[in-house]
């Protein structure tokens, strides 16, 4: 359901489907479209347009066949990319073969979000690139201020590159301070890391939780 709002919300048009009357009349005011119906019912799907639509999202609660009969019910009304949920490696292998396009599991991606958010607390956001390889970004220590890049020389050092700094200085403006923020991208070796920057690096997971913290 909060997938469906912050979809809506962003200015998707979002047809919500669901077989619990009391999830859809929860939902109506917030999406284009939300219907109580039978989600394997291919006929009353296409009843709702959702034959056409670009992408299907399928959060089945607790019944892992109705998730399966859904996936495959989607896939064979021409629905060009379905994304399951699966809640086990089993499920989601399960849920590719009938065609699911792509499988998640929120609550994996929940747990593995806490778990980098404690080891490595400075760590503002993370994306994984590969396995065992992210993007982050990371709030320069202490210990980088005021010291060029190639003073610190992170690849030999860290084994990390740094893509990008994001930087925030304060301006004037008709005499009032105003809070800017700017993007120095692909630094140069001479570059200097500053109190409050941000730095976008790249590297294995390992690499990256051996940054200083401060």
């Amino acid at each position: 359901m909060m997938l469906a709002k912050l979809l809506a919300a962003d200015g998707a048009d979002v047809i919500a489907v669901d077989a619990d009357r009391d999830c859809v009349d929860a939902i109506r005011d917030h999406v284009s479209i939300a219907v109580c119906l039978n989600a394997t019912d291919a006929e009353a799907l296409k009843s709702q347009g959702i034959d056409k639509v670009d992408v299907a999202v399928v959060g089945v609660g607790d019944s892992f066949e109705d998730s399966v009969l859904v996936t495959v019910t989607l896939k064979e009304l021409g629905v060009p990319t379905v994304i399951s949920r699966a809640t086990s490696r089993v499920r989601a292998e399960i849920l590719s073969r009938v065609g699911a396009d792509d499988v998640v599991n929120p609550e994996k991606e929940s747990a593995q979000r806490w778990k980098n958010r404690l080891v490595a607390p400075s760590i503002m956001e993370r994306i994984e690139l590969a396995e065992g390889a992210s993007l982050v970004q990371l709030q320069s220590p202490d210990s980088f201020h005021n010291k060029t890049l190639s003073q610190l020389d992170l690849r030999k050092a860290y084994r990390v590159n740094i893509v990008a700094i994001r930087r925030t200085i304060e301006e004037i403006e008709d005499d009032q301070p105003v809070t800017k923020q700017f993007l120095i991208s692909v630094p140069a070796g001479d570059t200097a890391i500053k109190p409050g920057d941000v730095l976008i690096l790249i590297g294995t997971d390992e690499a990256i939780e051996n940054l200083p913290a401060n």
